[in-house]
């Protein structure tokens, strides 16, 4: 009985030891406090930290004496729009890419189209495609990834340069006069927690529904009352889409047009009569997957007809070379990146070496971009028109010029400076035109694209 008594308490010791060595016991807490109370600098950082911002204790000084605002190539732009506190910043991206074809067309000083028209069929779009996704998923159980996934993420504002494509395709455009912002499509969060609610509530029900035994038919008719649900609250909070409108402008030589008669589709048509969704090529940097390859993100759209977000994964420097033809041709591009990333608002910097954590901490901050991605710490947020670049004697690029929807006080004067370090590590995605992008490249499209799951990191959406 004793050899067994001393076996179980060898036994029980080791469970015990194995459990300390996943805790944190005491003896953790009291050497760690007695290592951190010997390091000098320790009262004061807690001091400084405890009591300012962040950024302000890890500003590197010695990089505000090399802003310069200079570049030696810029696109033609039209002036700086302001997307409120709205997740929207892809469509205005799109449209600023747009206008200045339409100032010049017109000879006129200022022009935007209406935002609101295109957010108003946006949101209605989302809600028919989550609807039929949760539609398609009913005979998959409550805890499967797709119908968990689109339980979290129902609807929202965000968007990429295939979205804008999507519903120009469709839906045409309106001047702003014509269909104005409100309130609601300049504030989205509470939009957008309304239709979420709603859809999480139809998606229930359509399951429960299928459970019932109704028929396919009988889901979607009851989905188009659903659908009507969600245009009553899209109305209520945005307006009532035009179908037709009359419209007229002043020439910068002050002489007044008429009236025209228009609808949304001859509108577009008439201001932008070359604008074709073939002629752009979705661009994406992602170091965590291969180069050269053609990949689509399942769901990664707004339509349930139109395109997912399809694009060619390339290196970082074949990208540059791509975005510089195209600037030195002056036209803009659709960019996206992960801007909260050492953004220096005040004066409109993006750069790696703006803050210095690690100096501050004392402790290294040393993932890599494909580490970044494959943990969640980056992605793309944020979508921003590419207009202007500068570079060195060689003419390597040194820095790079993007328009933003922040409004013009924001930045500088509305932009954002990025020094080609920082385009490295936190670009993500561009849309340009195929003309700037070699056959052999263009080629790649021809591949049947590598499909991945709407969870994907990839599938960050920009705001």
């Amino acid at each position: 009985m004793k050899k067994y008594g001393f076996v179980i308490f060898v036994i029980y010791s080791s469970v015990l030891l194995a459990q300390s060595e996943k805790q944190i016991t005491a003896t953790d807490l009291e050497q760690w406090q007695l290592k951190i109370q010997t390091l000098p600098e320790t009262k004061a950082k807690v001091n400084a930290i405890s009591n300012t911002d962040l950024k302000t204790l890890s500003l590197n000084r010695e990089q505000l004496g090399k802003l310069d605002y200079n570049f030696k190539y810029k696109a033609e732009v039209s002036g700086i729009t302001d997307q409120k506190k709205s997740g929207r910043c892809w469509m205005f991206t799109g449209l600023n890419i747009l206008r200045p074809k339409v100032i010049k067309k017109l000879n006129i000083n200022n022009f935007e189209f209406s935002t609101n028209y295109l957010f108003f069929y946006d949101m209605l779009e989302k809600a028919n495609l989550a609807l039929e996704i949760g539609i398609e998923t009913v005979a998959k159980p409550i805890d499967d990834k797709t119908v968990e996934w689109l339980l979290k993420n129902p609807i929202g504002d965000g968007g990429v340069w295939t979205s804008l494509v999507n519903l120009l395709d469709k839906y045409g455009a309106v001047p702003k006069e014509i269909m104005p912002e409100t309130y609601h499509s300049e504030n989205t969060s509470q939009l957008n927690a309304i239709l979420s609610y709603k859809i999480r509530e139809f998606i229930l029900e359509l399951r429960k529904l299928s459970a019932q035994k109704q028929t396919l038919n009988q889901l979607r008719e009851r989905k188009k009352t659903m659908l009507f649900e969600v245009y009553k609250i899209l109305t209520y909070h945005l307006g009532t889409p035009p179908k037709q409108f009359i419209w007229r402008y002043k020439t910068k030589d002050d002489k007044i047009t008429e009236y025209k008669t228009y609808t949304p589709q001859s509108f577009l048509k008439e201001m932008i009569p070359d604008f074709a969704s073939s002629q752009y090529v979705q661009l994406m940097n992602d170091p965590s997957r291969e180069y050269f390859k053609t990949y689509e993100i399942e769901y990664d759209r707004n339509t349930v007809e139109g395109l997912n977000w399809v694009y060619i994964n390339l290196p970082i420097e074949e990208i540059k070379q791509i975005a510089l033809k195209s600037i030195k041709a002056n036209e803009v591009m659709y960019f996206s990146c992960d801007v909260g990333k050492q953004l220096n608002i005040d004066k409109g910097l993006l750069s790696v070496q703006n803050y210095d954590y690690s100096t501050l901490y004392g402790i290294s901050f040393n993932m890599d971009k494909k580490s970044r991605i494959q943990s969640f710490e980056s992605g793309s947020s944020h979508g921003m028109a590419l207009v202007g670049a500068d570079t060195d004697n060689n003419d390597k690029p040194t820095k790079w010029l993007v328009e933003n929807s922040w409004g013009a006080s924001s930045g500088f004067n509305g932009y954002l400076v990025i020094t080609d370090e920082w385009f490295n590590e936190y670009m993500f995605r561009l849309a340009v035109k195929k003309d700037f992008v070699d056959t052999k490249i263009l080629d790649i499209l021809k591949q049947t694209p590598i499909k991945l799951p709407p969870w994907d990191p990839m599938f960050l959406q920009d705001e």
